[in-house]
């Protein structure tokens, strides 16, 4: 029964699942329909391009899950998602995206600059990072004492999960979930949301 929760949770809180349902959400919580709009071309660039490189990679053999499983076969997808990232924040700022979006986005750029160099080496949680990344970001548009907690404790689901399931041990998770916190509220501190 545990490793089926911790199933669970690893698919429904997928960075890929986070990172293509956030944005609108925030969009849309911060600027109504207008910001949602925004969200959704960040939505399909940032999640929605390293999502489709990683299933064409798993239908082909090339990669073990969409979860990135195996450290090694990392490397292309990441560099995906890192140019789909870039593109995505020239778009917002050359077609004059919300702030707090613009922000969102480049605070993912500033996570997978310090991730992927990492997981080179060794295999941080990128499920720890992106999660405790969506609270930070989410107590910026919701109720923010009530997001942290209850974000906090979802995080700490996750991150039992990834153990739990042995892809992960507790420092890389630990690592991740730091590097997702730090890396976004220092981002949406420099950009003064």
């Amino acid at each position: 029964m545990r490793n089926r929760v911790a199933g669970w949770l690893t698919e429904v809180f997928a960075p890929q699942v986070l990172v293509i349902a956030m944005p609108p959400v925030v969009g849309l919580l911060a600027q109504g329909w207008r910001g949602a709009a925004w969200g959704l071309l960040a939505s399909a660039l940032c999640g929605g391009v390293p999502a489709t490189v990683i299933a064409l990679g798993v239908r082909s053999g090339r990669l073990d899950s969409r979860h990135l499983v195996d450290r090694a076969r990392r490397t292309g997808p990441l560099l995906a998602a890192v140019g789909a990232v870039i593109v995505a924040l020239v778009l917002l700022v050359a077609l004059g995206a919300p702030t707090l979006l613009v922000a969102t986005v480049t605070a993912m750029l500033a996570a997978l600059a310090v991730t992927v160099p990492v997981t080179l080496r060794w295999k941080i949680s990128f499920h720890a990072a992106v999660s405790a990344g969506t609270v930070v970001v989410l107590a910026h548009v919701l109720p923010p004492v009530a997001t942290v907690l209850t974000g906090g404790a979802l995080v700490a689901l996750v991150c039992w999960a990834r153990v739990r399931l042995a892809h992960h041990t507790a420092a890389q998770v630990a690592a991740g979930a730091l590097v997702g916190v730090a890396t976004t509220w220092g981002t949406l501190a420099a950009f003064g949301v």
